[in-house]
This record gives C-alpha cells, structure tokens and sequence, in this order.
C-alpha cells in the first residue's frame, strides 16, 4: 500500500490543512509513492522505538519530529539523530499535530479518558461542566491520569466549569471560560497569571494528556489499514521525564 493512500485516508479524518502556521504536520519523512509493509502509530520518536521498527515501515506520530528548518544534519542533535535512523531503515513519517488536536484530541481525552460531559469546543478548548470539590476534581483527575503528584493552582474551594487543552496550552489562558483550565508545561509565572485571573489550574503534563493519541488514531484507521491487508501498531515512545517521589522513595 502507498503511503498517498494512508496519508489521503488521514486527511479525510481530520485535515493537514487546519494545521497551525508554526506546525510541521504531514509527511515528514519518505516519499508518497513509497510502499509501506507496517504502519506503527506513537506519540513521539525514540531510539529504542526506532530499533524495533521494521524496515521498509510507516510511523505516524503526534509530534514532528522537524519543527523548524535544519541547517545542518550532523547526528548529534534529537531531530538528526532519529532522522538518521529514519533514512538507513527507509521507515516514512507522517505527523498528525495541531490538525488532531483540533479535530480529535482534545475531546477524546475529555470525553474518553477524563469522564467528562463535554458542553462544546472552541477550535482548541474543550468546555464541560463538573460542579465538584476542587479536591475530589484532583483526585480524579490524577487516577484518570496515572498521575502520582500533581500540580496545581487552587483558586476556589469549588470546580463548576473546566476548560482542557491537552499539551501545553497556557498560551491560551486569555481565552478560558471557565474557573478550572486543565493543560500541560505550567510554568511558575503561568501559575502567578492565573491565580491573578481567579483560574484555578491543574497540570495534567505534555505526555500524559497527550499519549492518549496512539489509542485514539489506532481507532480511527484500524479497519481501513486491515481491509487493505496493513496492520496498526501501537508503539508508544517512553516519556522522557521520570519522578522522584521523597515519601515513597526516601
């Protein structure tokens, strides 16, 4: 099967061109006329994930693994390195960012994988009304999530209406309509900001909201891949960050 198919199959679902300016969504690596004998679905790339790749293979993540021109293909960098890898075993790669979380990713993580009665989306923002205890919201929240500890910013005692960006989405605090924003990559003025705004926040990580992508594009495309003798893979990359935990560990 040529990979023009699979990628056209990908754009019916949710279209390459909703893509943000700054994304680099599409086919990333390969040629459309390439023949593909897998097809492996991961939110990231890693090493050890490439190794146990087969050759000759298509991978679709969710991040790019090229954002931003390359100068210079030296092999000592994340993106030249894996490419490297890429090329030497002939594995494609196409990638569904910005245009998934518009379409999919978003409402899947809340609607799926959080619980929550979603109200409506707003391109990015995923709206849903909870009407419970800030403290019994984060317990949820972090089982839901396998989240060990979490972190957040408490503004009210309550949680009447959430606002989910899967990722890192405090850009976007500006535009919240709601008195609880759950996104990823909060950083310490991003927590002074909202506290200011009366937004409470949780941090539900980059990875951990977001890995959830595998599941859900291997949903969407199994039966179209299988019915054209192509098999899906779920093969997600490890997250890079690891947890010390002091009262667990010490």
């Amino acid at each position: 099967m040529k990979i023009k198919d699979i990628y056209d199959y990908l754009d019916s679902l949710s279209p390459f061109d909703l893509q943000e300016k700054w994304d680099n969504s599409g086919l990333v690596v390969g040629s459309f006329e390439e023949e593909v004998k897998k097809v492996y679905i991961s939110i990231d790339l890693d090493e050890e994930l490439l190794s146990n790749m087969e050759e000759n293979s298509l991978v679709i993540t969710h991040h790019p693994l090229i954002f931003s021109p390359l100068k210079r293909v030296n092999f000592d960098s994340y993106s030249t390195k894996l490419l490297r890898t890429l090329i030497q075993k002939n594995i494609s790669l196409i990638s569904m960012h910005t245009n998934i979380d518009k379409t999919h990713l978003n409402k899947y993580v809340g609607k799926d994988i959080l619980g929550l009665n979603l109200e409506n989306s707003e391109e990015y923002i995923s709206y849903a009304k909870v009407n419970s205890s800030f403290d019994k919201f984060c317990e949820e929240i972090s089982k839901k999530l396998n989240i060990e500890e979490l972190k957040f910013v408490k503004c009210s005692d309550e949680v009447k209406r959430v606002a989910l960006v899967t990722g890192a989405g405090m850009s976007m605090i500006s535009e919240v309509k709601a008195d609880c924003f759950l996104t990823g990559d909060i950083k310490y003025h991003d927590a002074m900001d909202a506290k200011t705004r009366g937004i409470s926040l949780i941090d539900i990580r980059h990875y951990e909201s977001e890995c959830h992508f595998t599941e859900l594009l291997y949903s969407l495309i199994e039966k179209y891949l299988k019915k054209n003798k192509l098999t899906a893979i779920m093969a997600n990359s490890k997250n890079p960050f690891s947890f010390y935990n002091t009262r667990r560990n010490g």
